[in-house]
């Protein structure tokens, strides 16, 4: 009831929101009857400028019993914990859910396509230690295998999924289907713009979240950006709304260095390139990795089967060393990302973190105490002092 009321009350604050600033709400299913032209229930609305902004929906697997499974959105309707609850997917959604049924105390098997989960943006470091700790926090992780059937038994409700590799998980309360996204673009009539479609249905846009027909925009999930973050619509929307009205003629979202974070049994925070991109882009004598693997402070009194591992990387290109990815994994993540952002963003290098001070006790001071402090490696076995930045 407290979680049903929170979303009523999350809603109606964003109606609140659209009333006070005059917006006219038109609920309904819109369909393009032009470039810029849209009929809903009857009636028809144009304007100079119409931005698509519809989203995604969770994607459904075409197997035998796929109406037994629940999705991120099923996720928020259910009315009790499940006992016993498989969830199948290697990304965010799928991490973030299977952690929060753990820890709830459910019985919660992950079951992966790969070889595990965030297999795709993250670094290295992250992804060893978050499929390490998955296992041992008592969630078990199925790797290389699928859902290839689900069954409902009529008596007692309970389901039984079938995995291509023959096995089969039973007693199940809840399978969860956390397998991707697909955006909500089918049903619009997009074929009377004149928008371009990709394979999957998203709107094809440049870098301003134009679609190349004049005065139809696209942005987020349903659009070829390539980042479904909602803090990345938002930002994206800002920018558009700056250009077309507020007279900031080159506004637009810089799709780079963007900051973000999973939600995790540890928590992962993550920007700019991991390590094996960076030594794509700039070359393996230009980029160096500096690393720590340790057990925070903050479980010094627990039993070592208690403590969470933490791990952060810097990583650094050219003589400057300039700070290119920054990844950390382990409690407060979130909260410490968006700090270190400002600093990536603003073209931070090594040097100008070590001569910042170092907050003790924190694990955040790892990223500005990393060894070798105030020195870099000369190519010879030794190190040589760096400068102190100016002009910062």
């Amino acid at each position: 009831a407290k979680r049903d009321a929170y979303v009523a009350r999350l809603n109606g604050i964003y109606t609140r929101n659209l009333d006070n600033a005059g917006v006219t709400h038109v609920e309904g299913l819109a369909r393009f009857v032009a470039p810029r032209e849209v009929e809903v229930a009857g009636a028809r609305y144009s304007a100079d400028h119409v931005l698509i902004a519809v989203g995604g929906r969770p994607a459904t697997p075409p197997i035998p019993g796929a109406e037994h499974c629940i999705s991120s959105d099923g996720f928020f309707d259910l009315k009790a914990q499940p006992e016993k609850a498989l969830v199948v997917g290697a990304g965010y959604i799928a991490v973030e859910l299977a952690g929060i049924l753990q820890a709830l105390g459910s019985s919660v098997s992950l079951a992966v396509r790969g070889a595990g989960v965030l297999r795709h943006g993250f670094d290295p470091l992250v992804q060893e230690i978050i499929n390490a700790e998955i296992p041992r926090s008592g969630t078990q992780l199925l790797t290389n295998t699928q859902v290839v059937a689900v069954e409902k038994d009529a008596a007692s409700g309970k389901l039984t999924a079938r995995l291509a590799s023959g096995e089969r998980l039973t007693s199940l309360d809840c399978v969860l289907m956390a397998i991707g996204r697909t955006p909500v673009t089918a049903e619009l009539g997009l074929e009377a713009t004149g928008v371009q479609l990709d394979g999957k249905g998203r709107v094809v846009v440049d870098e301003k979240q134009e679609t190349g027909v004049s005065g139809l925009y696209c942005l987020g999930d349903a659009s070829t950006s390539g980042f479904e973050l909602t803090p990345v619509a938002i930002a994206a929307g800002r920018r558009l709304a700056d250009r077309i009205f507020g007279g900031a003629a080159d506004a637009k979202f810089e799709y780079a260095n963007i900051a973000t974070v999973v939600f995790s049994h540890p928590t992962i925070g993550t920007i700019g390139l991991t390590e094996p991109q960076a030594r794509e882009a700039y070359g393996d004598a230009n980029v160096k990795a500096y690393k720590s693997v340790f057990k925070p402070m903050h479980f010094a009194l627990c039993e070592e089967e208690a403590k969470k591992p933490m791990a952060m990387k810097l990583v650094c290109a050219g003589e400057e060393e300039r700070v290119v990815g920054l990844h950390v994994i382990g409690i407060a993540a979130d909260e410490m990302l968006q700090g270190f952002a400002v600093a990536v963003k603003m073209g931070a290098t090594k040097a100008d973190f070590d001569h910042a001070c170092a907050i003790h006790p924190t694990a955040a001071e790892e990223f500005v105490t990393m060894g070798p402090w105030g020195a870099k490696p000369d190519g010879q076995g030794g190190i040589v002092p760096t400068p102190v930045p100016k002009g910062r």
